[in-house]
């Protein structure tokens, strides 16, 4: 077998293939998704694909590539490469069998073919058969820039931590293929986005469509495409033989691919290896799962004998932000309580508050004295809350990144951002949801609309303007971007980039450098400087902070515990009526993102399985979730009453985010005793 032009196995001029690699499928075989688990931690092999242990990366495969627009991506990709045979629906020994007869033939396209060596399994997405050449590739729903030199390197002439799954991925299918078909010359290339490309022509996006039938199966619809519609190629092949070949000589891959296949097949542990990597473990038990076994708790187990009392006490993983910890690992530093202001390298950023290493030493201090109280800089906190102007304004935006653009002229995955929410909060205290916008109708590219009805929720004061981490401002700076580059602007495009200059800064690269006079303030920013609350475990997302602060605010209790969120001289709301954010279960105040309403809460749960998401998930209480929304709003064939619910959560969605940062403002107004007065 030839790689890159390296003879690996077998000679080209002895090639008597036929076709006999149809075996005994019933043991356990190591797909590729499988190495690439064993990739990240050798001991996951052992907990993959077992009931009996939790696994939270066992997400609604759909929705999943529905939201990186995987199908569209995947579709596309074969419409490169016209008639083709498809195997990808057919079980793997049928898809094995029907590879092999395909294969007989001198010249063939084959999507989702199937191979097997010994215990070893792979698909390949896209396999062109020219002869004795085999030509593989593998389509991924990423994108990357062709005039960007040396793509895939990293540090130490390795490979970069991007791009190595993806280049291990290949070397995977490219050995499996190699092995079952001796003699012949393979070649491989990974199928990427060309986000340098602009989409040929309009409504491109919309004509794959897809259907999703009650078994949670899906097709992609793809509609009459004409010559124009593919005179632009928005993917394109990447030869990566080079990289396979330097995988294949230089890093003991045979050995290890053996090792994984053997301990896989044989159901035997690899003896666990702890580190940092651990806080990112899938195998973890939740209130969803917790009759489940949790695998990263046997690790931990056999590895350090921990006990119960040990896994109720924080960790060095829960360190927010702590880039050492493998080494305090290593050094058997295990728990918070056992780091110390050396552990951490202290520094003084110079700014007011907190920096990231003194916010890190205080989390370690509040665990050491059991000090369950937040910590609240009133002075730094008073200072900058006195500074602001009334009306105040709390904004959130829900954004996503199509591959394949809705309209002529654009580029995959550029962001779109299709949704916001407004509150305000008056200098009397009152508070209102002031506005929304949701611009999810199929095929229509949303930026330049969502500026103007922003601008004119906002536009019509100079009171100060709240975010809750950087990305509304680097949204505002792309949207000014794609103003500035577009062919064909709107005729308020100049008006648009002036409103968002006045609300934003410009960030690293941009052309233009500004900083508007209602450059908007960063919540999130406030929390990392003058607050932390234990019960956050060193988390600073708002579906994290929200309920900290619910649960210590006196006043925010006695306010939200009252149904007057969208009742009649209440809180305005534009999607709740009589809302009552407070709720108690269990002895605790319930996280109030728990509380959004269940989309579809009114039809017969025997048909709504096809409808929900991750383990019978009906409701958006997570960005993730609603970016997939979107995307079902956008491709996904939808009856009437799908496309009312979705939508309708959404909007409930992003209310509370917005709320959010307000219940945290409330909240912070009466610790700093600004004397407000509020109903």
């Amino acid at each position: 077998m030839y790689i890159g032009g390296v003879l690996l196995g077998g000679v080209l001029s002895e090639i008597s293939w036929k076709g006999p690699f149809v075996a005994n499928m019933s043991g356990r075989y190591l797909t590729k998704s499988k190495f690439l688990l064993a990739m990240e931690c050798p001991t996951k092999l052992y907990y993959s694909g077992k009931d009996e242990y939790a696994d939270q990366s066992q997400e609604d495969s759909f929705l999943a590539a529905l939201a990186d627009g995987g199908f569209q991506v995947g579709a596309l990709a074969r419409c490169y490469f016209p008639g083709g045979h498809m195997a990808g629906q057919l079980d793997d020994r049928t898809a094995l069998a029907e590879t092999s007869r395909f294969l007989q033939r001198e010249n063939v396209v084959l999507y989702e073919p199937a191979f097997l060596h010994e215990n070893l399994f792979a698909r390949v997405d896209i396999l062109v058969k020219e002869g004795h050449v085999l030509r593989l590739y593998e389509v991924k729903a990423k994108s990357w820039d062709p005039a960007e030199d040396n793509l895939f390197k990293g540090r130490k002439n390795g490979f970069s931590a991007t791009w190595k799954p993806y280049l291990y991925d290949v070397a995977f299918q490219v050995h499996v293929v190699g092995k079952a078909m001796p003699g012949f010359s393979v070649e491989a290339f990974l199928m990427l986005v060309d986000k340098s490309a602009q989409c040929p022509s309009d409504g491109l996006n919309q004509k794959f469509r897809i259907r999703r039938s009650r078994d949670r199966n899906a097709e992609v619809l793809i509609g009459n495409l004409t010559e124009e519609d593919l005179s632009v190629r928005l993917l394109t092949p990447v030869p990566v033989d080079a990289c396979v070949s330097m995988i294949f000589h230089h890093s003991g891959f045979e050995a290890t691919l053996r090792n994984f296949a053997e301990c896989y097949a044989e159901d035997r542990k690899i003896p666990p290896d702890p580190g940092g990597k651990c806080g990112k473990c899938q195998f973890k038990s939740s209130e969803k799962n917790g009759d489940r076994k949790s695998g990263f708790r046997e690790c931990w187990e056999e590895v350090f004998g921990w006990q119960e009392t040990d896994f109720n006490e924080q960790s060095v993983l829960d360190l927010w932000n702590y880039r050492r910890k493998d080494t305090a690992i290593s050094q058997g530093k295990l728990k918070l309580a056992d780091l110390d202001r050396d552990d951490l390298g202290m520094k003084d950023d110079g700014k007011p508050g907190l920096s990231r290493t003194e916010r890190q030493l205080k989390q370690i201090e509040k665990v050491k004295s059991s000090d369950s109280t937040p910590f609240i800089d009133r002075e730094h906190l008073a200072r900058e809350m006195a500074s602001w102007r009334f009306p105040l304004h709390f904004i959130d935006f829900e954004t996503a990144m199509v591959p394949i653009p809705f309209i002529a002229g654009r580029h995959p995955y550029e962001t779109v951002a299709f949704q916001f929410s407004h509150h305000v909060v008056k200098e009397d205290g009152s508070v209102r949801h002031a506005g929304e916008f949701l611009g999810a109708s199929p095929g229509v590219f949303p930026n330049y609309e969502f500026v103007r009805k922003l601008k004119a929720e906002l536009g019509n004061d100079e009171g100060s303007i709240f975010r809750y981490s950087l990305y509304e401002n680097t949204v505002l700076n792309i949207i000014h971007r794609q103003v500035q580059e577009d062919g064909e602007p709107p005729a308020d495009g100049d008006d648009l980039c002036a409103f968002i200059r006045s609300i934003s800064r410009s960030s690293s690269g941009s052309r233009m450098t500004w900083q508007g006079n209602r450059d908007m303030i960063d919540l999130l920013e406030m929390v990392k400087r003058y607050y932390y609350d234990p019960a956050t475990k060193g988390s600073n997302s708002i579906k994290q902070v929200l309920p900290a602060v619910l649960s210590r605010s006196v006043y925010l209790q006695k306010k939200y515990s009252r149904s007057i969120y969208g009742a009649r001289g209440g809180i305005f709301s534009n999607n709740f009526r009589d809302k009552q954010w407070i709720e108690v279960e269990n002895g605790a105040i319930a996280d109030p993102y728990s509380l959004l309403p269940e989309m579809f809460s009114d039809v017969d749960p025997e048909n709504v399985g096809h409808l929900v998401g991750r383990e019978g998930e009906n409701a958006i209480r997570q960005g993730g979730a609603a970016m997939t929304a979107y995307a079902r709003l956008q491709y996904e064939e939808m009856q009437d009453f799908e496309r009312e619910a979705v939508t309708k959560a959404l909007l409930q969605y992003c209310e509370l985010d917005t709320l959010a940062m307000v219940m945290l403002y409330e909240a912070w107004r009466e610790e700093v005793s600004l004397n407000v007065t509020c109903p």
